[in-house]
């Protein structure tokens, strides 16, 4: 260490005014000073690692909690791509169907080109309808030798033919929905009992400690912690997919019973 011109040296690095640049190993070496004295940490202390490491190095129980939230993850985000791709194709056709239902002017031409709308609700609702239709219709050319016409009766046995195909539809647009229901409220909870776990876990191993430090119980806690993420992490997709697709289904639902109510009124109008 030699001063030149007010400035001091250490080892090829100097000393300015404001600011100071010290080789840290060489100081210690000099003045015989432990490194952990000037930079606050110790050779052999831990360092944190990444998230990849907590987890590759939890414990087994731990490892049990993750591996189950990541399933719980997996199988949400597969149920929601595949809603997401349902509703879409569905909303899509059943635009299309119902312009061309606006558009026709015979229900046998809709008929023949409902196996084009596979995909929309509002198609197979067509369907049902129709067949009752025919099916009415038939038993009222047995009855009647003139035109047939459609009494109350018939339009009631019409009525519960869209009705229970608008049921079948809506069964099974809500399948799978369950699961994520299941997936927003319970993964928190597997996760917090993780966590409690773990922080038990952290604070028993404390005691068989020499000296109680935070960095005795820190890679417990941290281990611990991650199970909360993986279970707020699995939760709260399948929660806002369940809100947009319970809002879909209620939409489709509507439309539905909309399509139904103009269906009847166009054979109360031509049948009756």
């Amino acid at each position: 260490m030699t001063r030149r011109a007010g400035v001091w040296y250490f080892y090829g690095r100097k000393t300015i005014q404001g600011g100071l640049v010290i080789n840290i190993s060489g100081i210690s070496t000099i003045l015989d000073i432990p490194t952990i004295l000037l930079t606050g940490t110790s050779p052999d202390a831990p360092t944190g690692g990444s998230v990849l490491e907590l987890f590759t190095q939890a414990s087994p129980f731990a490892f049990a909690i993750l591996i189950l939230l990541v399933l719980f993850s997996l199988l949400s985000w597969t149920i929601i791509a595949r809603k997401w791709m349902t509703f879409r194709q569905i909303r899509r056709q059943n635009q299309a169907f119902l312009s061309f239902f606006r558009k026709s002017a015979r229900l046998s031409e809709v008929g023949a080109a409902s196996e084009l709308y596979r995909k929309s609700t509002l198609s197979g609702i067509f369907s049902a309808g129709y067949q009752e239709l025919n099916v009415q219709l038939n038993a009222s050319k047995a009855q009647q030798s003139a035109r047939p016409a459609l009494s109350d009766r018939n339009i009631a046995g019409i009525q519960r033919a869209l009705q229970r195909a608008s049921a079948a539809d809506l069964t099974a647009l809500e399948r799978s929905m369950s699961w994520l229901a299941t997936t927003g409220s319970v993964s928190p909870f597997i996760g917090l009992l993780g966590t409690v776990v773990g922080i038990i876990n952290a604070f028993n191993g404390l005691g068989f400690e020499k000296t109680a430090s935070i960095q005795a119980v820190a890679p417990g806690i941290s281990e611990a912690l991650i199970a909360t993420a993986a279970g707020l992490f699995a939760a709260i997709p399948a929660v806002m997919a369940y809100n947009q697709f319970l809002s879909a289904i209620k939409n489709i639902a509507t439309e539905m019973d909309d399509f139904s109510m103009e269906f009847i009124n166009l054979v109360e109008r031509s049948f009756s």
